[in-house]
């Protein structure tokens, strides 16, 4: 079963009350921390195009216009107007902007919009931030995939040069530039509540997260989602790249990450204005076929998979995250082995199989998670 580690988590007490924008609430990740952030007391404010897929995470949660202290706003995070608008009326203290185009596979066919959303997205989320005075904690969530990839066996510290092969790393790559660019000019730490007519009471950060699943996915041309599509559909699962290594880790995990770094930002400022990373434990880098395979024993009833030798775009072979600041400093580390993401994936699962009560179900995880 799920063991926890001893560290600390957030104060779960201090998010109650707390008025927080958060783009992209409709998504997978986005609805995980919608519903973890209502179940600790936050007011949410969501901006987010409609929920991506179907079925999705965010309506089998039952989020609506009538759910308590959540408020919707279905727009594009491309209309700087109305995004600075919502922004404006909603007066949040803390942001977290999650929305973007988040699959590679997806960017090598809309390159365009890929950059709007990733880039511009950016550019107008932090446009907004500057026209609403009572912000004072950002997160730019990014991605692992935002570092010059050369294949090595150690993971990328934060202060590692950015680059991207596809359009989506290369977008996320310039979110952070971006970022950086906002900071410096408009967020700078020696402007932090100064006495100078350039003051300002903004700490912008952002966060780098490893692959990331766990049960609500439904994105396609991702590995847990399709694997599982497969098995619920009584075929076997088709898997390309085999051997590329990934740092896989539950939802759970970067999500607390985000929770932690919001509350510095909010305490205390400036100080962590910057890049942080949050992925699993070195072990739980692992290969393709490997997760595959664990996730096709744990499931049992005949699941089987098989190699898919046709031609797909670039991936990279390997890719690790060095989370040493995170823990030094944040006091942050993974809780759950993936051997236990695994086990949680497959309880989730079977239970929207079987028509089970799923937000009870990711209460249970969230509430086991924190320990």
């Amino acid at each position: 079963m799920i063991n926890n580690s001893t560290f600390q988590l957030f104060n779960k007490d201090f998010f109650a009350g707390k008025k927080i924008f958060l783009t992209g609430h409709t998504g997978f990740k986005g609805s995980w921390l919608t519903l973890w952030l209502l179940k600790l007391g936050a007011e949410v404010y969501g901006y987010a195009l409609q929920p991506p897929t179907t079925p999705s995470l965010f309506n089998l949660l039952g989020f609506n216009s009538s759910t308590p202290q959540l408020f919707n706003r279905f727009a594009d995070v491309r209309d700087l107007q109305r995004l600075t608008d919502e922004m404006v009326k909603a007066a949040p203290e803390i942001v977290i902007h999650m929305a973007a185009q988040p699959l590679v596979r997806d960017s090598y066919k809309i390159p365009v919009e890929t950059y709007a959303v990733n880039v511009m997205g950016t550019v107008n989320l932090l446009e907004a931030v500057r026209a609403c005075p009572s912000v004072r904690a950002v997160v730019n969530v990014t991605t692992d995939k935002v570092y010059e990839n050369r294949e090595w066996v150690w993971g990328y510290r934060e202060n590692e040069p950015f680059g991207g092969y596809d359009p989506y790393s290369n977008s996320k790559g310039c979110s952070e530039l971006v970022t950086a660019a906002y900071r410096s000019s408009y967020f700078a730490t020696q402007q932090f509540n100064s006495s100078t007519i350039q003051r300002h009471g903004a700490a912008v950060a952002t966060a780098r997260a490893g692959n990331v699943i766990g049960g609500g996915d439904w994105a396609t041309d991702r590995l847990i989602p399709d694997v599982l599509r497969a098995i619920l559909a009584g075929e076997p699962v088709r898997i390309r790249n085999p051997h590329a290594i990934r740092p896989w880790q539950h939802v759970l995990e970067p999500l607390s990450g985000y929770l932690i770094l919001a509350q510095r930002l909010y305490e205390e400022g400036a100080r962590y204005g910057e890049g942080w990373n949050f992925g699993p434990d070195e072990k739980d880098a692992r290969p393709v076929e490997w997760l595959v395979k664990r996730l096709c024993e744990r499931w049992e009833e005949g699941a089987a998979y098989e190699l898919d030798q046709g031609e797909h775009p670039h991936e990279a072979h390997y890719l690790k995250l060095d989370c040493s600041k995170a823990r030094a400093e944040l006091g942050w580390q993974p809780r759950w082995s993936l051997e236990a993401a695994l086990e949680s994936i497959v309880a989730w699962t079977k239970m929207f199989r079987d028509g089970g009560d799923l937000r009870g179900a990711c209460l249970a995880q969230i509430r086991a998670y924190e320990g």
